[in-house]
């Protein structure tokens, strides 16, 4: 089983970096695009369970985020991200199917149905939809301003930060996993490892524009596609699930019980057996 850094050098200057586990011989590769303000370890356990049923699995950081490099120019849109996995998907072996959590997602989503169509063989949507809860939307956002600049003198004040927005987490905590979601600061505190320019304020504005956007680019896929939705999510309700399956009617749905917005966090078992088995089905 071969596991080995990757990286990507786009035209800007800008250098993404990917965690590649597989077989030597795959019988297809899997992109793994995570959600803001994640980083590619938020696919740990599905990335090792992907390698082990013979697909090779690339976890990706976005630009901004984990080891990938900040953008030079703070272009930080969807389409943009959206351009990354292209880039990295081309250099793949084939077939390529993408799962994209949340942001990931949003930029799978337009990758496949407006930039380049025929990228993937395959997508799967993780708690992400066109049109997503505002109420959720602005929960998440007022999350991770609260400490971008500060940060945290301690990895317990950044752990605490996570159970009190996450209930659902308490009595999980890991500090050494912790420690990969965050970066030490020449001044002793801990911030998150994405560039705070991420969360400028011109990139959570026009959402009508951006959904309709979405919608256009869903409604043009043509590859497979499932949605995995936390069955707690507070950004997809069940009437953001009814658009999403009438723009894409062909699309398979899993709900999965006991898990919110960051489904493979939550119930990383029961994810991982719904994706592995939509993707055994998309190659069948």
């Amino acid at each position: 089983m071969m596991s080995e850094h990757r990286s990507w050098h786009r035209p800007n200057g800008l250098v993404l970096r990917a965690q590649v586990v597989g077989p030597a011989q795959p019988k297809g590769s899997v992109l793994l695009a995570h959600g803001g303000g994640q980083t590619r370890y938020a696919w740990g356990g599905t990335a090792k369970a992907l390698a082990a049923a013979g697909w090779l699995a690339v976890a990706l950081d976005l630009r901004g985020h984990g080891d990938s490099d900040w953008c030079p120019d703070q272009d930080y849109s969807n389409e943009a991200f959206a351009a990354d996995l292209v880039a990295v998907a081309e250099t793949l072996p084939q077939p390529c199917m993408a799962v994209g959590a949340s942001l990931g997602g949003m930029a799978t989503m337009l990758a496949e149905g407006e930039l380049t169509p025929g990228t993937f063989s395959g997508v799967i949507f993780v708690d992400v939809t066109p049109r997503l809860e505002a109420e959720g939307v602005a929960g998440i956002v007022g999350f991770m301003r609260a400490n971008m600049a500060e940060g945290f003198a301690e990895l317990e004040d950044a752990a605490e930060a996570i159970e009190a927005y996450l209930p659902q987490r308490r009595g999980r905590r890991n500090l050494e996993g912790l420690k990969k979601n965050l970066r030490l600061g020449d001044d002793g505190r801990w911030r998150w490892h994405w560039d705070p320019a991420f969360m400028s304020e011109g990139r959570h504005q026009d959402r009508e524009q951006a959904a309709l956007r979405l919608e256009a680019a869903l409604g043009a896929i043509r590859c497979p596609q499932l949605l995995v939705r936390g069955r707690m999510s507070e950004l997809v309700s069940e009437a953001g699930v009814a658009a999403f399956r009438a723009a894409a009617p062909k699309a398979a749905f899993v709900d999965v019980a006991g898990a919110g917005h960051m489904v493979a966090g939550d119930r990383n078992d029961a994810f991982t057996d719904a994706i592995l088995a939509f993707l055994e089905d998309a190659v069948a």
